[in-house]
């Protein structure tokens, strides 16, 4: 099955930019697009110093839905938003006081992942951080899902002035264009080697990035199977097993418990249930903000941002007037990013009004 490789290398424009990311997508789009993939053949989208975050999730979420093993290359700057401090891949019109509105949050990256097949998806990171966002990666990891494989590092921020080169990326860049790809985590440490000697052979202060992958009996890869061959019930069964557990072992409320439940609604999304899929975020939703998670946090405004997609999914207007009534009412209380999506309900709820 042919791969597919996004390319992403994103930085400010002006003083606020910390590395040149563009810079090394010249030396990538030599490697021929087998050795990039890791694959027989392979698509390559490559995105240079985009400019709207709405933009790069459009050739994001493209890219995740492929079939196939799936590479993405990214090459950039962390910074973190003033109202939520969550980091964000700074674009071309970031600055300090517009991360919010003009970067790309990083969770973004992680949920447009984590419906893809356990172990199908690989991620090489050359990044840096500004002070604010360095101080918060010394309490928090950076969360790229955990059906993941990821390979990089984040460098602090620069101690003298100037634009930094991503010498890391650079380093993956070099050995692939040989046309020889070798196990990621020997071009890894080899990439971060010739790091260490561009910076004269000292000890880097880099938050180094090395997660495999999933292990071997994960218990996420039945279910992607079970999937896989069309068996929607046996997955459905499983992963509400695992939901069971979680909520005896850990709390209804629980993050190991919520995921599952995620998991599920993800589940029927694919068995072609847009009801059980709606219910299902809507009451991820709901236990998120009765344990007391803030209406803006990330997790929170993306279950009802599923819950309203897969709402638009149904066509029983009985249905779709019991789940909307639900869903307008959390949309009061978290309206999103985007913005009328509590009009956009309400109008369709009105229009349902007149139907059978």
């Amino acid at each position: 099955m042919p791969g597919t490789v996004l390319l992403l290398a994103a930085s400010p424009m002006g003083k606020g930019r910390l590395v040149d990311a563009a810079s090394v997508l010249p030396v990538l789009a030599a490697v021929p697009p087998p050795v990039l993939s890791g694959s027989d053949t392979a698509n390559v989208i490559e995105l240079a110093d985009p400019l709207d975050p709405q933009a790069v999730l459009t050739r994001l979420r493209a890219a995740a839905a492929a079939p196939g093993p799936l590479t993405v290359y990214v090459t950039g700057q962390l910074q973190t938003d003033r109202r939520q401090h969550l980091p964000h891949l700074a674009l071309a019109r970031t600055t300090p006081a517009t991360v919010r509105y003009t970067a790309l949050p990083w969770h973004w990256i992680k949920e447009e992942l984590r419906l893809r097949p356990t172990g199908a998806t690989t991620l090489i990171l050359d990044l840096h951080a500004d002070q604010e966002t360095w101080e918060w990666l010394q309490r928090h990891p950076l969360d790229c899902g955990r059906n993941n494989a990821v390979y990089g590092r984040v460098a602090p921020p620069p101690t003298r002035r100037g634009v930094a080169v991503p010498a890391y990326m650079r380093g993956v860049a070099t050995m692939l264009r040989s046309g020889h790809r070798p196990p990621l985590e020997q071009l890894h440490q080899q990439a971060l080697a010739r790091t260490a000697a561009e910076n004269g052979g000292g000890r880097l202060a880099d938050l180094v990035l090395t997660v495999p992958g999933p292990a071997a009996g994960d218990p996420h890869a039945a279910v992607t199977a079970a999937v896989q061959a069309g068996r929607h019930a046996d997955a459905d069964a499983l992963a509400a097993s695992h939901e069971r557990t979680a909520a005896f072992t850990h709390g209804p409320a629980s993050e190991d418990a919520l995921h599952w439940t995620e998991v599920r609604a993800d589940l029927a999304m694919f068995a072609g249930d847009p009801v059980r899929s709606c219910r299902g975020w809507l009451e991820v939703a709901r236990m998120r903000l009765n344990s007391g998670q803030a209406a803006d946090a990330p997790a929170v405004e993306a279950a009802v941002d599923r819950a309203h997609h897969q709402w638009g999914q149904i066509r029983d207007p009985r249905r779709a007037r019991e789940l909307g009534q639900v869903l307008a009412e959390l949309r009061g209380r978290v309206p999103g990013r985007r913005a009328g999506a509590l009009d956009h309900v309400r109008k369709q709820l009105d229009q349902l009004q007149t139907q059978g």
